[in-house]
């Protein structure tokens, strides 16, 4: 098979970035291929479909702000059920926490982020199923637990349905005559000269090399650009061939809980329309918890860092004991109601973490171009990601963005690199 454009990868990434390459070339012959037999199998409907524009970073801002408008624009203008609930972000602080993030919480409202910030007062009366005060509590002291003093809260921000949303970006993409190819895995990039001289052991130190296609269990695709968008799998494929994903795979963790114990969590008041638990961040451990308001459950990650190893698994699981003997003896003083309380259900995924500034990287070398390293925000980024790879592609100085915003596409390359610290990171 031969094309002009092959995208290796169809998640929010890769399917976004097809998109927009086809939507601005019609022309062109695109193919995407995934191992998985559909859209999104991969991480991307592993997500816990949270999204946010609280970001310090002017970057990350503006990349996930533009993206949540064009996803609200492909639901009520599109007809796409993303399923997009608007029930706002809750960061849970400590008074010592607060007080170090207090200059970024400035800058984002200088950027225009929506945020209202509550005292420990007003958070008892929104979320009256919370605990926020631990004073002389020894058990809380040894767990080394923090008080919840303040709570910064985000409006643009919610829950959305990301299998959904990458089943959009594939829908759109093929009425414009993109073809799609499942059950197909890329298994070696190919490399040769520029100028082939047929000499055997090509191409050679001194010779121009171009990335010409990949290896598939199903045979050979050659293509003009190849465009590696499979998440943590990019390295498998990079590697090899001596190019860098700036990324490393690491798994976490989704519990679902539907419990009538747990059922006044849910419950808050004066926060978001529908009466409901907001994207929640705990002061302690990076515990987020989320109302899945479609089956009235709450969904429950922690966002791990030591010793959680960096590994990539071709099945990851959720591990039962993670909850139980972890996750759970913070959780339970924060909210008593999960006390002998267990997940209806649970599953794993593979953040694609760039350490380095935690945010995307796309970058172009001869025949390839390459979208990644998502750091776990790649879903509420994912159409400005692709608007930016479709510009990088066709030689763009400044990507266009949902809504008519510029954003310079060297700033998320690597020799050019223009990323600011992020401090809003789980």
């Amino acid at each position: 098979m031969e094309c002009d454009i092959l995208v290796v990868g169809a998640g929010i990434m890769g399917l976004s970035t097809a998109y927009h390459l086809k939507k601005k070339d019609p022309s062109k012959n695109i193919v995407v291929i995934d191992k998985y037999a559909g859209p999104g199998q991969g991480n991307s409907a592993k997500s816990e479909g949270g999204f946010r524009n609280m970001f310090t970073s002017s970057t990350n801002y503006l990349l996930a702000d533009t993206s949540i408008d064009a996803f609200f624009h492909m639901q009520e203008k599109m007809g796409y059920e993303l399923k997009l609930e608007d029930i706002g972000y809750m960061w849970l602080f400590s008074e010592d926490q607060y007080k170090e993030i207090e200059p970024a919480i400035d800058h984002m409202r200088e950027e225009g982020v929506e945020l209202t910030v509550y005292n420990q007062e007003q958070l008892g009366e929104m979320i009256p199923a919370l605990m926020t005060d631990f004073s002389d509590d020894e058990e809380i002291e040894l767990l080394g637990l923090k008080n919840v003093d303040y709570g910064v809260f985000g409006k643009k921000c919610g829950s959305l349905d990301a299998d959904a949303l990458v089943r959009a970006y594939e829908a759109e993409y093929i009425k414009l005559g993109g073809k799609v190819q499942y059950n197909t895995e890329a298994t070696k990039l190919h490399v040769q000269p520029e100028m082939e001289l047929g000499i055997p052991g090509e191409p050679f130190v001194w010779q121009k090399k171009v990335i010409t296609g990949v290896d598939t269990n199903k045979g050979e695709i050659k293509a003009e650009t190849t465009v590696i968008a499979c998440g943590v799998w990019a390295s498998t494929l990079l590697d090899p061939v001596g190019l860098d994903s700036y990324m490393r795979p690491k798994k976490r963790q989704l519990f679902a809980f539907k419990d009538p114990k747990v059922e006044p969590i849910m419950r808050t008041t004066g926060l978001n329309k529908e009466g409901a638990l907001p994207l929640t961040i705990l002061p302690t451990a990076g515990i987020l918890l989320k109302s899945e308001l479609t089956e009235g459950s709450i969904w429950l990650g922690c966002a791990d860092w030591i010793p959680r190893k960096f590994e990539l698994e071709e099945d990851p699981q959720a591990e039962e004991d993670y909850y139980t003997n972890n996750i759970y003896h913070a959780l339970v003083m924060y909210f008593p109601d999960f006390e002998d309380v267990r997940p209806m259900n649970s599953w794993a995924g593979q953040y694609a973490i760039n350490s380095f500034d935690e945010s995307p990287v796309i970058y172009k070398e001869e025949g390839l171009l390459y979208v990644g390293a998502g750091s776990g925000s790649g879903i509420m980024k994912g159409d400005a990601l692709g608007r930016i790879a479709s510009a990088l592609y066709y030689g763009e100085e400044d990507a266009e963005l949902y809504g008519g915003r510029k954003f310079r596409v060297a700033d998320l390359g690597v020799h050019h690199r223009n990323i600011e610290p992020e401090k809003f990171v789980i």
